[in-house]
């Protein structure tokens, strides 16, 4: 099987998954995933759709993870690596569509604008 490439996204994360055929290795910016993701909750976040549908111990991943914060990074992850896995097998797709890992949270953060503290916060208003 040749390498399979897929990209996830969330808030300013972006991370692009490499999958390949192997025993359940997870890189993440040429680190382990335990020491990247010290949290379990978010090693847990990352290989949600792998354990899924089963597969955790059946590929070895890459990850190039850039931008955001450690949730949106391990979100990002968790999107790019279900695409991958909808790439290498198409009937994957409803039971992944089902928990929610192939849909893109479009939340972003909202730009500062002039006149403003921060994007809705208004100066106290002064009558007199």
């Amino acid at each position: 099987m040749e390498v399979i490439n897929a990209l996830g996204r969330r808030k300013a994360a972006v991370a692009r998954v490499y999958v390949s055929e192997g025993s359940g290795k997870i890189i993440i910016n040429k680190r382990d995933l335990e020491v990247y993701f010290p949290s379990s909750i978010l090693q847990y976040i990352v290989k949600q759709p792998l354990n899924k549908l089963g597969v955790a111990e059946k590929y070895d991943i890459k990850i190039n993870l850039d931008g955001g914060g450690f949730k949106g990074q391990s979100e990002a992850a968790r999107l790019g690596i279900a695409r991958a896995l909808v790439k290498i097998n198409p009937e994957d797709k409803p039971a992944l569509r089902s928990e929610g890992f192939m849909t893109r949270d479009p939340r972003e953060v909202e730009r500062k604008k002039p006149g403003r503290p921060k994007a809705r916060k208004r100066f106290q208003f002064s009558k007199r």
